[in-house]
């Protein structure tokens, strides 16, 4: 079979669009020799804060370690636990672990795809010391029930924003919502970088002063070490990448939700199970995915049509070898289960012209309306 005449993203053609500001920034950035922190980082920092309405941003190494860095410290670690939905990317889990806390998986709810608050104030003990809410997809979890639960449970509220760059609910931009929130840049992101890249965001001076000293091997000083540090910090030729990323990302956005319209209004009515859109709410897309309970059927005939597609997840992270010793088993939690035995990504690289969404609505609407994707 040749190449895919609609890919799931190209990120080479994202990066043409960009590619004489990128090309020289980085030049730049070469010739000056701050290659360790420095004032891209910090302009970055600044510019990233104001567009996300947080008070503070502290850039990291990937997103895994801005989740890390943040229950970290908040002094969390062995004996606690930490409330997690089962869908989700298992870097959300790996955090907790890392800190030596105890992941407490919740299910999802069966509409938005998004953490339950009921199930995660259920899941509550005297051990619990924070919640992370996971922006799905780019859609906002449910932050307002969230942040109700935690306060009145003496709860942390971390928000991984990994792929909601620019979401918002209730006028509110995601990332400001929370006590804190982790980003990821990894290169997919709607916010890409050209490697890993992360940062989290707070209002909190105290918390945003620690994770600066912890990036950096506990040091804001040369030769001063006031905590034991780690070394995860934002690379400055990342940085001026995301500088000129930044400038896009409303523009990219905005044709991700023209995409995402697309599909939504012509999908309607058929076999799939299109995804739901919150009050108040206004994602951005990172992924559009759809359900069906012949997944795998779909997928193999949206490939044979030369259209690329992913799935994100298919193995719960309760299922998986790192938390087999968790104990859990299949039926644990039905609904994300079900999610990952029927969840598809359709390609909404915001890259993709009319025509070849064209080509995915219509592959789309032939085979949900054949015998084969028939309800």
């Amino acid at each position: 079979m040749g190449a895919a005449r609609v890919p799931f993203l190209d990120l080479a053609a994202a990066h043409r669009e960009l590619a004489g500001e990128i090309e020289t920034a980085v030049i730049d950035l070469l010739r000056s020799g701050h290659y360790i922190l420095g004032p891209e980082v910090e302009a970055f920092e600044d510019e990233f804060a104001a567009a996300v309405g947080a008070g503070h941003c502290v850039g990291v190494g990937n997103g895994l370690d801005a989740l890390r860095l943040v229950l970290e410290g908040w002094g969390i670690g062995p004996g606690d636990e930490v409330i997690v939905p089962v869908h989700t990317y298992i870097a959300t889990w790996f955090a907790v672990s890392a800190v030596g806390a105890r992941p407490v998986p919740v299910d999802v709810d069966e509409t938005s795809w998004l953490i339950d608050p009921a199930a995660v104030e259920a899941a509550i003990t005297s051990r619990t010391r924070a919640v992370v809410a996971v922006h799905l997809y780019g859609h906002p979890a449910p932050v307002e029930r969230l942040m109700e639960i935690a306060a009145r449970h003496g709860l942390k509220l971390l928000e991984d924003a990994a792929q909601a760059h620019g979401a918002r609910i209730g006028g509110r931009a995601v990332g400001t919502l929370g006590d804190a929130a982790a980003w990821s840049f990894y290169p997919v992101k709607n916010l890409g970088a050209a490697g890993d890249a992360g940062a989290v965001t707070t209002n909190d001076a105290a918390l945003a002063h620690r994770i600066k000293l912890a990036r950096n091997q506990g040091s804001l000083t040369r030769s001063v070490h006031e905590i034991v540090g780690s070394n995860s910090r934002l690379d400055p030729i990342q940085a001026v990448i995301l500088r000129v990323q930044l400038r896009a990302l409303s523009r990219r956005n905005e044709r991700r939700r023209a995409v995402a319209d697309r599909y939504l209004r012509e999908l309607a009515g058929t076999s799939l199970g299109l995804p739901s859109i919150g009050e108040g709410a206004e994602p951005v897309w990172h992924q559009f995915v759809v359900r069906h309970p012949r997944r795998d059927a779909l997928r193999v005939a949206l490939l044979g049509a030369g259209i690329e597609t992913l799935i994100h997840y298919e193995t719960p992270p309760h299922l998986q070898p790192a938390y087999a010793h968790l104990g859990f088993v299949a039926g644990s939690f039905p609904t994300s289960e079900r999610l990952a035995r029927e969840v598809l990504s359709l390609p909404i690289d915001p890259m993709l012209d009319d025509a070849s969404v064209g080509l995915v609505v219509d592959a789309l609407g032939r085979w949900a309306t054949s015998a084969e994707g028939a309800p």
